[in-house]
């Protein structure tokens, strides 16, 4: 803007310092060219006058000669072309006269009442030729028939005009450099405040809801900037009150997750002792004792993601981390749940890295489990090592090794809007399937069940191993967030997934069609974090 404001500022100096000039040098030209035209009529006028007197009629050539040579003497030795029918006179006779007087101002003078003039150039050079008809007191013109033409320089009238623009031309640079230096203190004045209010807006994006600006003066820019202020109070307001509202939220599902611990715990042992004895209950009570183990496994896995998700939101959460032999770790995820036979693996020896296993165990639970109920087979688990050559992978920066897990399926892929929600909180992503629905699902399946089908962890696989949504906590029991995320899943193991892969400094990244059918999630970490680490 400073340099818009400066170039508008210096244009229109110089446009009215051109246009100044312009005028100037017309109206000094007509000025010098009317008084000099005004002062050579009225002299050949009187000169002719006063020569004409005494002149007699008809002239032979000497007389005319003489007549030319006495008024070209009283004005100041102009040439002067005397004229009489078939007579010419030039005072001086080497003047070559019949290039500067022009057949239309003898034509004029010869037909007209009064004296005319007409500047003319010759030979590159200005002259002003007055020519007047000489007529006596009685005004008979047809006695005389006697014309007089009068040759005056102008070569004096164009310097002394020449030199006027020369003058004012040289005064516009000094008028230019002074418009811009009076730019450049407009646009300091001007844009000052504007530096300000661009800084404080820059500070309130960053986060910074305090950023204020000074207000000084009742113009446009004191305005602009009180309606900055008002406009940063009242978000900062709002902030503040969302803050509040917000940490409310969390307070209160961290509450009721814990205070739903207890119950639970009890309401499990019970669904254990119950589903143990299912087989000498009658069918229906059978069905209902499995179906209630089977939804009490799941509101625990629910209460212990919504703690899970408590923690990372209070900032609480932290890695128990440890070297690590990935391939084994994955190895181990996959085996505890059954899933070892359905999947494909590609786990090179000797990938090892300072992660937190148990959480590396739930991200990897959530992305198989969701290839395998989402996708089509075969479901693949690749991991491999990326030098620091390797390029960079977004979210996690650039340099370093880093360890990568790609799990990818041969399914319909991901719709666009679930790509754009799969990391969700409480996404599914089949939302048709509703509570009540996989309620019935479950029910139905364990009522086709023989013998203990669902413990206190979990539904039972299709193999007979542990469910598919369950995942080992601390201790060995169930992990939170390793439910899926479709079906009876909660919706949150994909969010919890994506957490622990930021806490380990790493992300996750999602390709929702692949070229050859189905989608992949990629699981990027550094092998070694910089940052501290803590146990939780």
């Amino acid at each position: 803007m400073r340099v818009r404001l400066v170039v508008t500022f210096v244009l229109v100096a110089l446009l009215s310092a051109v246009t100044a000039t312009a005028l100037a040098y017309r109206d000094a030209r007509t000025a010098v060219l009317q008084r000099t035209q005004n002062t050579a009529v009225d002299d050949l006028r009187e000169r002719v006058a006063a020569v004409a007197a005494g002149f007699d009629l008809p002239p032979d050539q000497r007389s005319l000669s003489r007549f030319a040579a006495e008024v070209s003497e009283g004005l100041g030795a102009r040439i002067v072309v005397a004229r009489h029918q078939d007579l010419t006179a030039v005072s001086d006779a080497y003047a070559d006269t019949e290039g500067r007087i022009t057949a239309e101002l003898r034509a004029a003078v010869r037909a007209g009442d009064g004296t005319r003039f007409q500047r003319v150039e010759w030979r590159g050079e200005p002259y002003l030729v007055v020519g007047t008809p000489v007529t006596y007191a009685d005004g008979d013109r047809r006695t005389s028939g006697l014309e007089v033409f009068a040759i005056t320089d102008l070569r004096a009238e164009r310097d002394d005009t020449e030199a006027l623009l020369d003058s004012v031309r040289e005064g516009i640079v000094p008028v230019v450099a002074v418009a811009a230096l009076l730019a450049l203190l407009a646009a300091g004045t001007v844009l000052r405040p504007v530096r300000k209010l661009g800084r404080a807006t820059r500070e309130l994006a960053a986060g910074d809801l305090g950023s204020r600006v000074a207000v000084r003066g009742h113009d446009e820019l004191a305005d602009l900037a009180r309606t900055f202020n008002e406009t940063a109070g009242a978000l900062q307001s709002s902030d503040a009150e969302l803050r509040a509202q917000e940490a409310k939220a969390r307070r209160f599902v961290a509450d009721v997750s814990h205070e739903l611990r207890t119950p639970l715990a009890a309401m499990a042992m019970v669904a254990t002792v119950l589903e143990e004895d299912a087989d000498q209950l009658p069918p229906d009570a059978a069905r209902a004792a499995r179906t209630v183990g089977a939804e009490t496994a799941r509101l625990s896995r629910l209460v212990e993601d919504l703690m899970e998700i408590s923690r990372f939101d209070a900032g609480a959460a932290r890695l128990n981390a440890s070297e690590t032999d990935l391939a084994d770790t994955v190895r181990a995820s996959l085996a505890l749940r059954g899933w070892t036979d359905r999947v494909t693996l590609d786990l090179p020896e000797g990938a090892r890295a300072v992660v937190d296993r148990r959480r590396v165990d739930v991200i990897v639970a959530n992305l198989v489990g969701n290839a395998l109920r989402h996708g089509a087979p075969p479901v693949t688990v690749t991991l491999a090592v990326v030098g620091a050559g390797g390029g960079d992978v977004p979210g996690v920066g650039a340099g370093g090794e880093r360890v990568v897990l790609e799990v990818a399926d041969r399914g319909p892929g991901l719709p666009p809007e679930a790509r754009e929600r799969v990391f969700d909180r409480f996404y599914k992503a089949d939302e048709a399937r509703t509570r009540t629905t996989a309620a019935t699902a479950t029910a139905t399946a364990t009522a086709t069940a023989t013998g203990p089908a669902a413990t206190a962890t979990g539904p039972a696989a299709p193999d007979g191993g542990s469910a598919p949504d369950s995942g080992p906590g601390p201790d060995g029991g169930p992990g939170p967030g390793a439910g899926l995320d479709g079906g009876q899943g909660s919706g949150l193991g994909m969010a919890i997934a994506l957490e622990n892969a930021r806490l380990h400094g790493g992300t996750i990244e999602v390709e929702a069609q692949r070229p050859g059918g189905g989608a992949a999630f990629t699981l990027v970490l550094p092998l070694r974090r910089t940052d501290g680490e803590g146990e939780e």
